[in-house]
């Protein structure tokens, strides 16, 4: 039987399946670990879900405070526990628990609902000898990667606004070589393969990756955990999994280590001051609970006030916002939050945003006030991306080795006629903006990889568009580039650096030459590529469909991969333009 019929028979069984069981998880051979509670350590004393009212220690208060503004007042006295349950609630300028909180599984909503996102239009293709240079800001976040794993577990086909497809592909990691020295915190690959959608054109590959950072090694971190407990934040998806992530952070802690939390819901207060303390972070963790409106504004003013007031000179002063970001009292204009994203990180302090939940996720305000506090965005949709975020990848989440790190590769045009970018639509930068240290951009953590794949048109191959009556002939190449395809720059500061550096590399004409079938890494990366841009409805894809990514990406092993093919066979059939 040919390979397409068994693909449209594989296709059609996974479409019948989430018909007649739509309740199931999407991916059940590889289903992600279900959501509960983690083990409590001994040496913390018995666990607040196992106490009742008579061992259950008193109830824990902590206050709306700024630096300098004098002593805490005295606590007023806990009101009376009415039952077994006495949980974290923020009521005016004081916050009330603990008690024992149930982690239940998570069940993504359905319906998105509400949910915002501030997708660009597909790149267009470009002529080389009219616009032969290209510049973009890097990206590491991985939010989009698994929101769309998210619609689609739940059966449905993400918004192409929600889709970005640089996010997708460097959630993965690739065979990038370590830097060779101490001079620069990362490395610089470059390699080309025929496109797979249009054998007339080539995919450059220009790949970074990070120095990795010995755990020995890593610099102290101040770590203030600012948490939605609104109401918004109530079901099973969002803040019980805030708290298991939370719970795996707990114990990655290094002896110098702090972390404070703060709690945002109608009103901000610090449930837990600055402290090293294992047990005590985990019982503040166990102690929350939902309720109220959502004052988002006021949250992160305290929590960059925390910060600052235990600043760590020379180490890691960070804010990470856990929300569905549905900031609906205080400060919910975007641009006002920017503003004061953007005058806070002046003080030295970074933030990191991490989505949770379905319904009323607001996408676009957590991607902009991460990129603008010098941070990254992820999207948490399980205990196991939870762990990959916090835990496996904690030192590239956290420590950052390079800031304002841009990309601008120059197109030779005696070798190539037209070319565009896969994706960082929202990272471009005009071509001024690459050697002005004022403009900002991206971060790279430690062990952080970055890649950018551009689809090219040889010289004299077919391309999207035809040739213009009037148009210029293309540059003629001078002595010295005429062996390059392009020519790639990089510029990145070191922490704590006002200018940056600049590093160049050409990419020799022998790489087009060579170029053949994408294989390995480079066809893997490929396939994810053209997953997303499928999600996107990018039309210059010569109807390569999502069984040609499985078919691509071909047998991958590692849980991560494995997963990616089977949520492009998802995709396959849930596509109904089939």
């Amino acid at each position: 039987m040919p390979t397409s019929t068994h693909r449209k028979i594989t296709t059609a069984l996974l479409a019948a399946a989430l018909c007649s069981a739509p309740a199931q998880p999407a991916l059940a051979n590889l289903e992600r670990a279900p959501l509960a509670a983690p083990a409590w350590p001994e040496r913390c004393g018995p666990s607040p879900l196992t106490q009742t009212d008579e061992t259950r220690p008193p109830p824990v208060v902590a206050y709306a405070r700024r630096p300098g503004s004098g002593p805490n007042p005295p606590a007023p006295p806990p009101p009376p526990a009415s039952s077994a349950e006495q949980s974290i609630v923020v009521t005016g300028a004081r916050v009330a628990g603990p008690g024992p909180t149930f982690i239940p599984a998570v069940r993504p909503a359905i319906d998105p609902g509400r949910e915002r996102y501030e997708g660009e239009n597909v790149a267009p293709a470009l002529w080389a000898h009219e616009e032969p240079v290209s510049t973009f800001s890097v990206d590491v976040d991985t939010a989009a990667y698994a929101n769309v794993r998210r619609f689609l577990s739940d059966g449905n086909l993400p918004p192409q606004a929600a889709v970005r497809t640089e996010e997708l592909i460097n959630y993965f990691r690739y065979d990038y070589p370590e830097p060779a020295d101490d001079e620069a915190p990362f490395s610089v690959t470059t390699d080309m393969a025929v496109t797979p959608w249009n054998e007339d054109t080539r995919l450059l590959r220009i790949g970074l990756r990070g120095y990795d950072l010995p755990r020995a090694e890593r610099p102290a971190a101040n770590l203030v955990f600012l948490l939605d407990v609104s109401g918004s934040m109530h079901s099973r998806d969002k803040l019980p999994l805030v708290q298991t992530a939370m719970h795996m952070l707990a114990g990655e802690l290094g002896d110098e280590d702090r972390v404070s939390i703060v709690v945002y819901a109608g009103a901000a207060g610090v449930v837990l001051e600055p402290t090293n303390d294992e047990c005590d972070i985990r019982r503040a963790i166990e102690s929350l609970r939902a309720g109220g409106s959502t004052a988002g504004g006021a949250g992160i003013r305290l929590a960059y006030d925390v910060a600052r007031g235990s600043f760590i000179e020379g180490g890691v002063n960070r804010v990470i916002l856990c929300t569905d970001g549905d900031f609906n009292v205080g400060v919910s204009d975007h641009d006002a939050l920017v503003e004061l994203i953007e005058k806070e990180r002046r003080s030295g302090v970074t933030l990191t945003t991490l989505g949770f939940g379905t319904g009323n996720l607001n996408d676009a305000m957590m991607e902009q006030i991460a990129d603008h506090g010098n941070g990254n965005y992820a999207y948490i949709d399980s205990a196991m991306e939870a762990r990959k975020v916090l835990s496996e990848e904690m030192a590239s989440t956290l420590f950052t080795i390079a800031h304002d790190v841009k990309i601008q590769v120059e197109f030779n045009p005696a070798k190539v006629s037209q070319y565009r970018l896969i994706g960082y639509e929202n990272r471009a930068l005009r071509e001024e903006d690459f050697d002005n240290d004022a403009v900002d951009a991206g971060e790279i953590g430690a062990g952080h990889q970055v890649t950018a794949l551009y689809e090219i048109v040889p010289a004299g191959a077919s391309g999207w568009m035809q040739g213009r009556r009037y148009s210029a002939p293309a540059n003629t190449a001078n002595g010295q580039s005429a062996d390059e395809v392009a020519f790639v720059q990089l510029r990145y500061k070191l922490p704590g650096r006002d200018s940056s550096i600049l590093l160049q590399q050409p990419v020799s004409a022998s790489l087009m030459d060579r170029a053949g079938t994408a294989r390995g890494d480079m066809a893997f990366a490929s396939a994810v590529a053209a997953y997303g841009q499928i999600l996107r409805g990018d039309t210059l894809l010569n109807g390569f469909g999502f069984d040609d990514t499985v078919e691509l990406a071909g047998r991958q092993d590692g849980y991560w991969r494995e997963e990616f093919v089977q949520l492009a066979q998802l995709a396959d059939a849930l596509d109904g333009r089939r």
